[in-house]
């Protein structure tokens, strides 16, 4: 095994044993430690409160030094989360540490799913719509959640 494989092996059992509030992941295939799904519930008071969110995560060969792949599957209306399920977390890019793990960064995808940052949005639109009229930006993000994340 070498040394991604031991990291990630370990932070499945971690994720396993104590997931993160409101989020869980696991490999798709246990063949395949490199390819995971996680699930988010929509945070409360959220527009996405009651919706359950899948999300494909694809570890590099070079984990934990470069970052993980992460796509939203369920599809979300959201200014930094674009139509291919992209997400525009800094930590995913830039900001990246090896120190991170699975958990702190479904932990921050669901923070940023109740806190959205209009400043960077991958979905430009969006994000006027949800700083100029937050109650057509709710009841969009609502339907979205029924549609798709129910």
């Amino acid at each position: 095994m070498n040394r991604a494989e031991i990291r990630i092996n370990r932070e499945l059992q971690r994720i396993l044993k104590e997931p993160p509030s409101n989020c869980s992941a696991n490999v798709i295939d246990e063949d395949d430690i490199y390819q995971w799904v996680g699930t988010i519930m929509g945070p409360k008071d959220t527009p996405y409160e009651n919706g359950v969110f899948f999300l494909k995560i694809t570890f590099p060969s070079t984990y934990p030094y470069d970052p993980p792949k992460i796509m939203f599957n369920t599809k979300i209306y959201h200014p930094n989360i674009d139509d291919d399920g992209n997400i525009c977390l800094d930590i995913l890019r830039k900001q990246w540490v090896p120190t991170l793990t699975i958990s702190k960064v479904l932990l921050s995808i669901c923070s940023l799913m109740a806190d959205p940052n209009p400043n960077d949005p991958l979905m430009p639109n969006i994000g006027k719509q949800y700083e100029n009229d937050i109650n057509a930006f709710n009841i969009t993000a609502k339907q979205y959640t029924q549609n798709y994340a129910s």
